[in-house]
């Protein structure tokens, strides 16, 4: 399988790269040394964000050249549907903390085998973080092992969330980052028990973190409770639950009823 002979250091060190050269153009709390414009109202973009993911698509297709590539920064190719392996890629997740000097944004690749992240690498300069993760080995944090929440009680679980509703009060405010990546990593490193999307996403935002998460113990599903299946013709999948095991099934019924109302055909 050739997974399992990919040079794994070679995809750290090209992460590590990327990193750098992301890191090199950001400002704390200010403005990045790059242009920045927004793709689409609210989404914005970097030159960093194009050169990172052009580095990375020179170093990984190099490393492994039979994977497919998909990234959000780059012209999405069909023929990756007829491949098993495949490179999913996000440049700089969490742009809109990095044009504004904010910490909370990250590198991310992962190597997808037959619809799952089989090898992830995300790096967070910023904040001097940076996570291997290898699918059935764990995850490491900066080298140390890690070991996500154990939460058992819904009540009290640790949210990262800008504001949580009235229906959630019996939850706690955690600080979060813009990178929804950088959210799951909470949950693996935990400081946080449970992060929840109803929100449409796209594969690249999550893979690695995905990996990550689950290494270290997490559940992670869409906002239905449904595994994800990366790959897909359209790489995209209703929000996301990534939690501590014990609380999944409380959390799949927290947001059915809102999960509905946004998935209901407009009459």
């Amino acid at each position: 399988m050739p997974e399992r002979l990919l040079d794994r250091d070679a995809v750290i060190a090209a992460t590590q790269e990327a990193a750098a050269l992301a890191f090199n153009s950001w400002r704390d709390g200010a403005a990045p040394d790059t242009k920045v414009w927004e793709k689409a109202k609210n989404n914005p973009v970097s030159d960093i964000d194009m050169e990172v993911d052009a580095l990375l698509t020179d170093r990984l297709r190099g490393i492994l050249p039979e994977a497919a590539w998909l990234s959000e920064e780059t012209v999405d190719d069909a023929a990756r549907l007829d491949a098993r392996l495949l490179w999913l890629v996000d440049p700089i997740d969490g742009t809109r903390d990095y044009v504004r000097g904010r910490s909370g944004w990250c590198v991310s690749v992962a190597l997808i085998a037959d619809g799952q992240p089989a090898f992830a690498v995300m790096a967070a300069p910023a904040q001097g973080k940076f996570w291997v993760a290898a699918t059935g080995e764990g995850v490491t944090c900066n080298g140390e092992r890690l070991a996500g929440s154990i939460r058992q009680d819904f009540t009290g679980s640790r949210v990262p969330a800008d504001d949580l509703p009235k229906l959630d009060h019996d939850l706690v405010n955690v600080t979060k980052p813009n990178s929804i990546a950088m959210r799951m990593t909470m949950v693996a490193c935990d400081r946080a028990d449970l992060v929840a999307s109803l929100r449409w996403g796209n594969e690249w935002d999550i893979a690695a973190a995905h990996l990550v998460a689950q290494e270290a113990g997490a559940v992670v599903t869409d906002a239905l409770g449904k595994p994800i299946v990366y790959n897909k013709r359209e790489p995209l999948d209703f929000g996301l639950i990534c939690c501590a095991p014990d609380i999944h099934d409380a959390a799949v019924e927290r947001l059915a009823g809102r999960a509905a109302k946004l998935l209901r055909p407009s009459p």
